[in-house]
């Protein structure tokens, strides 16, 4: 924890100083991923033991590893990098600090009954700045993620997360959630290591061409 705050402060004293100095910063596209979970929150725990908060962190990794190969790549910057646990807050703070053009949460799903499959999106319940902004761009990433890897859509839904209401007022945000661990098939399709390379590609194109409507 305590190393994953460091680097979130060296962010931030980076953009104060570029600041000071009358320096422009990056004029990329700024995005958050919001790694879920972590450390002792493990979040959904899958059928083959998977855990959540271990697929999300390798998915996000991945994401920031084919952005560095892109021509053109995003400002790409994830609020864990390694089995940390950073609070709600904490996690939309960042966004703010480094004013972020999206916010991205990953998770996974989870459900008592086995047959429960498919992608959703979630964007605020609540009205803020960016509120039709992030429902426009939910759409746009669920549909292009479901496309890229075959998995069904359990389309566009709204909720009160706080990582997403505390974030709407700022930029828009969305919270994606990558199938469900507790079906067999998707969860044996997101513990491969090549599927979950295919997962963040399909995250990273679908953020680049979001973004760019």
């Amino acid at each position: 924890m305590k190393k994953a705050l460091k680097n979130v402060s060296f962010v931030i004293l980076v953009l104060k100083m570029c600041f000071i100095f009358g320096q422009e910063t990056s004029a990329q596209k700024r995005i958050i991923i919001d790694v879920g979970h972590g450390r002792k929150d493990a979040g959904a725990i899958g059928i083959n033991g998977i855990q959540e908060k271990d697929v999300v962190l390798i998915i996000a990794n991945e994401i920031l590893k084919l952005n560095n190969e892109l021509d053109k790549p995003l400002d790409i910057y994830l609020t864990r990098y390694s089995d940390t646990l950073i609070s709600l807050s904490d996690r939309t703070k960042l966004a703010k600090a480094l004013n972020a053009d999206l916010f991205v949460s990953l998770h996974c799903n989870h459900s008592e009954n086995p047959n429960a499959r498919g992608i959703e999106v979630y964007a605020s319940r609540t009205q803020k700045a960016f509120s039709k902004a992030s429902v426009f761009i939910a759409y746009q990433i669920e549909r292009a993620v479901c496309n890229a890897i075959g998995y069904v859509s359990r389309g566009v839904k709204f909720s009160n997360f706080q990582v997403l209401r505390e974030t709407t007022e700022y930029c828009p945000a969305i919270l994606i959630e990558l199938g469900f661990l507790s079906n067999w098939d998707e969860g044996s399709y997101i513990s491969d290591k090549n599927n979950m390379e295919r997962i963040a590609l399909s995250i990273l194109l679908s953020i680049q061409k979001s973004i760019e409507l």
